[in-house]
C-alpha cells in the first residue's frame, strides 16, 4: 500500500539499480513531506478502527499476507536479489523463510503473549486488592529499516506491530525501494484495511520527515550516526524508539572447539551477504595453539566460494550494496596492511567481474589497536586475532564501542556458556554464530552503541505496546487508614507499618491489627 501522492507533488524519483550489474531496477515517485505527514495522520485514523479488531481477525490477516508471500516468492526472492546484490539461496534462507517463521509465530501466539497478567501484590492481595496489567497498542509505528535485509526486518517488524494492534509506515531504503513497494503489496492483497500499511519513498530527508512527523513509535535500523540524529529528533516529540544500530561482532574460538566447523562457521559469519550484516563476524579470536590450523582451514574453504551475480544457484558471494560501502572495505584493507597485518587471500575488487564485488578477504596479525579493528566494516573481510588465556579473549571481545552479538567456540559447554556471559553484547551464541536474527521467538538488539530496545519475541512485542495498570478493591467497605485527616494516632500507625506491614511478613503485620483498626475507627 503506497501513500497517496497527488500528481503535483510528484518532484522527483528514487531510481533503484542492480549493483551487480548495474541496470536499473525500477524507479519510484518521492514521497514529498506533506504527503508524510498526511500518511501518519492516515494512520493515525486507520488506528482508530484497527485497534479494536480482534486477536483473531489480525491473525487472519496476516496469515493471509504469509500466502500471498508463499505463493510469490520466487518473484521476491529474485527482486531481493537483484535489489541488494545478494545471491537468491540468501533471499531464501536469510530473508524469506525467517520472516515466514515470524509471521506463523506471532499469528498464532500474541494474544497470548498480551494477555491481561496478573500481578502478586503481597499482603494487599490479603486485603481484598488486586493488580493486573492489560496492553494497549501505541497508535502509529514508523519502521525505517537498513537496506541490508530490505525485506525480513521491514515485514517482520510490521506484522509484529500489525499484531499487536498497531497501524504501520515503513520508509525503506533508498537503495532498495522497490522491495519496499513489494511489501506493501503484499498487505495489499492479503486485504488489510485501507492505511493500516503505508510505504513511503525517499532518501533520508522522507525518513526524517517521517520522525519529525510523529508516530507514536519509530524502529530504525542503521548506522549509529544516523540513530543519534534519530533519537534526537525524535526526542522533541518524545517520541520512543527502538535502534537496532552497528556492530563489530567477536568471534572466540579455543583450542577444544571442533576446528572444522568453527571454520565453516567463520567463514559463513564474515562473508554471508558479501558480510553486510550488522552481525556478522567482523573480529576472530582464536587461541594461540590452534591459530594456524584454524586459519589455514579458512583460508582453504574460502578460497572454494564462487563469487558472482546472485541468480546464480552456486554463487556464495555477491555483489556490494554501492559504491559507498565498497570503499569503506578497501580502505580498512588498506589499514590492515599498512598496520602490519597480512592479507591472506582476496584483498581486492574481483578483477573477473564488472560491479561492486569485493573479494572474500582473509586477514591475519590483525590486533586491537589497529582502527579496522575498532571500526564496523560491513563488508567481506575476517581479520584474525590470537589470545593465550579465557581472559585475554573476553578482554578483547570487550573492546569495543558495539555489543551487538558475538559467539563462543568451545567443546566444553560450562566455559563457552561462563564466556559468553561475561561478553558485552545483546545475543551470545555458543557453537553457533550470526543467525539468530532470523528466530523471531527470540530478542534482538545490543549493547553500548549497537542501539537501544528490542525487535523479535516477547521483548520485542512489549516494544509495541504500553501497559496499563488495572487495581482493584473488592472490599470497598471501609476507608483505607493512610487517608486523611492525620493525627497523633496516624502517625502512630504509619510509624508500626516500617516494622510491620512494610517487611512483607504475615506474622509481623498480625501486630499492625489492634493499632490499625485505632485508625480505622477513627476515620470512621
Amino acid at each position: 500500500m503506497k501513500a497517496a501522492v497527488t500528481a503535483e507533488e510528484r518532484t522527483s524519483e528514487v531510481i533503484s539499480y542492480d549493483p551487480a550489474t548495474g541496470e536499473e531496477v525500477g524507479r519510484v515517485a518521492v514521497t514529498p513531506v506533506v504527503a508524510v505527514v498526511r500518511s501518519v495522520s492516515d494512520g493515525r485514523r486507520a488506528f482508530a478502527k484497527w485497534k479494536s479488531t480482534s486477536f483473531a481477525e489480525r491473525s487472519r490477516l496476516v496469515m493471509a499476507a504469509r500466502e500471498v508471500l508463499l505463493a510469490e516468492m520466487d518473484e521476491v526472492a529474485s527482486l531481493i536479489s537483484r535489489e541488494s546484490g545478494k545471491p537468491v539461496a540468501e533471499a531464501f534462507s536469510m530473508e524469506i523463510a525467517p520472516v515466514l517463521d515470524l509471521m506463523q509465530y506471532f499469528a498464532r501466539n500474541t494474544e497470548k503473549m498480551l494477555r491481561p497478567a496478573k500481578i502478586g501484590i503481597g499482603i494487599y492481595g490479603l486485603m481484598g486488592r488486586s493488580s493486573r496489567i492489560v496492553y494497549h497498542p501505541l497508535g502509529v509505528v514508523g519502521i525505517i529499516p537498513a537496506w541490508n535485509y530490505p525485506f525480513s526486518i521491514p515485514l517482520g517488524e510490521a506484522t509484529m506491530a500489525l499484531m499487536a494492534g498497531n497501524t504501520v509506515v515503513i520508509k525503506p531504503s533508498e537503495l532498495t525501494p522497490m522491495i519496499g513497494l513489494k511489501i506493501g503489496e503484499i498487505f495489499e492483497k492479503a486485504s488489510f484495511p485501507e492505511n493500516t500499511v503505508q510505504i513511503l519513498s525517499g532518501e533520508g530527508a522522507t525518513g526524517a520527515a517521517l520522525v519529525e512527523a510523529a508516530p507514536d513509535k519509530i524502529m530504525f535500523t542503521g548506522s549509529v550516526a544516523t540513530g543519534k540524529k534519530i533519537a534526537a529528533a525524535a526526542a522533541k516529540n518524545l517520541t520512543s524508539v527502538v535502534l537496532e544500530l552497528g556492530g563489530k561482532d567477536p568471534m572466540i574460538v579455543f583450542a577444544d572447539a571442533n576446528l572444522d566447523l568453527a571454520a565453516g562457521a567463520a567463514v559463513w559469519g564474515a562473508f554471508c551477504n558479501a558480510g553486510q550484516s550488522c552481525s556478522s563476524v567482523e573480529r576472530l579470536y582464536v587461541e594461540e595453539s590452534v591459530a594456524e590450523e584454524l586459519t589455514r582451514k579458512i583460508i582453504e574453504k574460502t578460497k572454494q566460494l564462487k563469487q558472482g551475480t546472485g541468480d546464480q544457484p552456486d554463487v556464495s558471494i555477491g555483489a556490494m550494496s554501492s559504491e559507498r560501502q565498497i570503499k569503506i572495505v578497501e580502505d580498512h584493507v588498506e589499514d590492515f596492511r599498512a598496520a602490519g597485518a597480512k592479507i591472506e587471500t582476496g584483498g581486492q575488487r574481483n578483477p573477473t567481474l564488472e560491479g561492486l564485488f569485493y573479494e572474500p578477504t582473509v586477514i591475519t596479525g590483525a590486533h586491537n589497536e589497529m582502527r579496522a579493528m575498532q571500526e564496523e566494516t560491513f563488508g567481506p573481510t575476517l581479520p584474525i586475532a590470537t589470545f593465550s588465556t579465557e581472559e585475554e579473549a573476553i578482554r578483547l571481545a570487550n573492546d569495543s564501542e558495539f555489543g551487538l552479538t558475538a559467539s563462543v567456540w568451545t567443546g566444553n559447554r560450562a566455559r563457552g556458556e561462563r564466556v559468553a556471559q561475561s561478553i558485552e553484547a545483546g545475543s551470545v551464541c555458543v557453537n553457533e554464530v550470526l543467525y539468530t536474527h532470523g528466530i523471531g521467538q527470540t530478542p534482538w538488539g545490543g549493547f553500548k552503541n549497537s542501539g537501544r530496545g528490542r525487535t523479535h519475541g516477547r521483548e520485542g512485542l512489549m516494544e509495541l505496546v504500553q501497559p496499563q495498570h488495572i487495581h482493584v478493591n473488592k472490599l470497598a467497605l471501609m476507608p483505607d487508614a493512610w487517608w486523611m485527616p492525620y493525627s497523633a494516632t496516624a502517625v502512630k500507625t504509619f510509624r508500626k507499618m516500617t516494622t510491620t506491614f512494610a517487611t512483607g511478613s504475615l506474622l509481623k503485620t498480625i501486630q499492625l491489627l489492634p493499632q490499625l483498626w485505632k485508625r480505622i475507627k477513627e476515620l470512621l
